[in-house]
């Protein structure tokens, strides 16, 4: 029998959420995905051609990869940040809860790894994990934002209000809901 790289590929896309021991483990494993996805697209934009490319990046690939991973996983998995960047990065009241909390645990000592939540809720089973900035964010998110790309920035995204970050503060956390069923 014959298969195809793509097939295999869809395979390893399909099966991977699969892997863990829980849905904990699930969920942190589709978080990981995503970062391994989006970080060296935004890297090699970077170097391409600086902070300009890496706008669209963010802009369009980033929703393609949660699109692609929730349809793959059965998980809606989305990016959300109390200062956001666009409308479809508002958290909704329990995303807000949490990143307030994520915010004050990351003032009293906490690593990004320890930046996790997750609970069943209504029939659901809800994961959070925190983003912190890092140094290629403060590019586009810092306090200190070339004007060439504040201008596209203002452009993109009249309402923005995801800048002013520090290295290290929250930034915002991929948020992923799986409906339960009854034997979960």
């Amino acid at each position: 029998m014959k298969t195809s790289i793509a097939g295999l590929f869809l395979i390893a896309v399909v099966a991977f959420p699969a892997m863990g021991d829980s849905l904990d483990d699930t969920a942190s494993g589709l978080v990981q995905r995503f970062g391994s996805q989006l970080k060296p697209a935004l890297l090699q934009a970077m170097s391409a051609g600086g902070p300009t490319q890496a706008i669209p990046v963010c802009a369009e690939k980033a929703p393609a990869i949660s699109q692609a991973l929730s349809e793959a996983s059965g998980w809606q998995i989305a990016r959300v940040s109390l200062k956001a960047r666009n409308p479809n990065a508002v958290p909704d009241t329990f995303e807000r809860q949490v990143l307030e909390d994520f915010m004050q645990r990351r003032q009293a000592g906490e690593t990004s790894g320890q930046l996790k939540h997750s609970e069943r809720v209504d029939g659901q089973f809800r994961y959070m994990q925190a983003q912190l900035t890092e140094g290629i964010c403060l590019t586009c998110h810092g306090t200190e934002i070339e004007p060439g790309v504040k201008d596209m920035i203002s452009a993109k995204y009249p309402d923005d209000q995801a800048t002013g970050f520090l290295l290290g503060d929250v930034r915002g956390a991929i948020s992923l809901i799986k409906p339960l069923t009854s034997d979960e």
